[in-house]
């Protein structure tokens, strides 16, 4: 790999790189590998996101309830998700081609600033009283096109932040205020609806959008690389995306894994059934919200103690095996008639979900060019979106054919026999090592 092309020149003058293997001491080996965060551009990029990840989640939440509140019907809010995916798996694979022939900086100033200016929209629509479902779905498609387009340009940036050897930590660093956004964003939105209402919601994710503009202002400007021609965005660039997603088996392999753990392994279409039947002695409500909570509290704790991964070179076992351990995890929830125990298996799948991110988005980061790289992570970014989706109508139809535990427990079985089948019929991913 070029090495041009994992950082700028003026980010290396600024900090040192830490030395590369060596072991670090006592406990803090099991903990989170900072050292990204010495690289003053990324440490900006990742602060941006630490604040997105929680503001992002109280509009997240703010929204589907201002659509039950106004229409009292579920169905509703399912429209609501369905009308923000098209355009984002849209603008995602446009964004990833636009992410390749452009100032990436600039590009995450346009997109940040549209987002933030659709949260605006939100919070005056409901100071107003508007109460118009057609309004909230039409900000919702424009809010998810902007992250559509934002979010390649985001992820492939890291790759010019900081060296390939801090790729995986990068990438840890990343997933795990994420992941934390997703456990404390609805809490922090449950708490303070009640207290402030829904408008100031809104409100509060505008201002924390603001915050992360100033700290892409701060970004070094992000031009292609290796080339002074200006490239053209349109449908042949896709089309060049996924052909080389095709050449390139270590690439389509990292697709391939994700499609295999989300589709056939995730759940959480059947989380309701199983609260409201198999656990219900223990309490409708607590074992729903338990449930729901398990995968992304197992995801934080597994990038707090990342430092136990994150140096390994085997890029491609450690997503097989964080793939494998995922399949065996949830068949594992599935076969629990305790909630605490399913829980607990639920917890640890977070925790190979975790592994398996970290290593696939550095796989996406290390294996293509720069001039790729946006188109790879806005197939990512779509893929990452419309697997669990995908799950959802195939277990809700098992759940309901064969009964929840059992829809969950073959789930699993079925992650590890296609993970591992692929493992063995394609060596690519095996022998991929950074």
């Amino acid at each position: 790999m070029d090495t041009s092309e994992s950082g700028t020149a003026a980010e290396a003058e600024e900090t040192e790189p830490s030395p590369r293997g060596r072991p670090r001491p006592g406990w803090r080996r099991w903990a989170m590998d900072t050292r990204p965060l010495r690289r003053p551009a990324y440490r900006r990029l990742w602060s941006s996101t630490v604040v997105t990840a929680v503001g992002s989640q109280l509009t997240a939440v703010a929204v589907p309830k201002q659509i039950y509140d106004i229409t009292g019907s579920s169905a509703w809010v399912g429209y609501a998700s369905l009308a923000g995916l098209a355009p984002m798996v849209l603008f995602a694979l446009w964004g990833g081609a636009v992410a390749d022939t452009v100032d990436r900086r600039k590009l995450l100033l346009v997109t940040n600033s549209g987002i933030a200016v659709t949260s605006v929209l939100f919070w005056l629509q409901a100071a107003a009283g508007l109460g118009s479902v057609a309004v909230l779905m039409l900000l919702l498609a424009t809010q998810q096109a902007f992250f559509g387009l934002n979010a390649p340009a985001r992820n492939a940036s890291i790759a010019r932040l900081v060296p390939a050897g801090e790729l995986a930590a990068a990438n840890a660093l990343g997933s795990t205020v994420m992941q934390t956004g997703l456990v404390a964003g609805p809490l922090l939105a449950g708490a303070l609806i009640p207290v402030i209402g829904l408008p100031e919601l809104y409100l509060l994710d505008a201002v924390a959008l603001c915050v992360t503009l100033w700290a892409v202002v701060r970004l070094p400007a992000l031009p292609p690389a290796g080339t002074a021609t200006v490239r053209r965005a349109g449908i042949r660039q896709i089309a060049e995306g996924f052909r080389y997603i095709a050449r390139h088996k270590v690439l389509l392999l990292s697709f391939l894994a994700d499609v295999i753990a989300m589709v056939f392994g995730m759940p959480r279409a059947l989380f309701p059934q199983l609260a409201a039947e198999t656990y219900a002695p223990y309490g409708e409500g607590l074992a729903l919200g338990l449930l729901f909570a398990a995968i992304p509290v197992g995801a934080v704790a597994g990038g707090l103690l990342s430092g136990t991964f994150s140096r390994a070179r085997r890029h491609g076992w450690m997503v097989i095996g964080a793939v494998v351990a995922w399949g065996a995890a949830i068949a594992g929830a599935g076969l629990s008639g305790s909630l605490w125990f399913a829980v607990l298996f639920l917890a640890c799948a977070g925790v190979a979900d975790m592994v398996s991110m970290v290593f696939r988005g550095a796989i996406l980061l290390s294996a293509a060019t720069d001039e790729m790289r946006g188109r790879m992570q806005g197939v990512f970014t779509v893929v990452v979106a419309g697997g669990p989706r995908l799950a959802d109508v195939l277990h809700g139809t098992a759940g309901a054919a064969f009964g929840p535990r059992t829809a969950v427990t073959g789930g699993g079985l079925l992650v590890i026999v296609a993970m591992l089948g692929l493992a063995a019929a394609v060596p690519a991913l095996r022998r991929y090592r950074l």
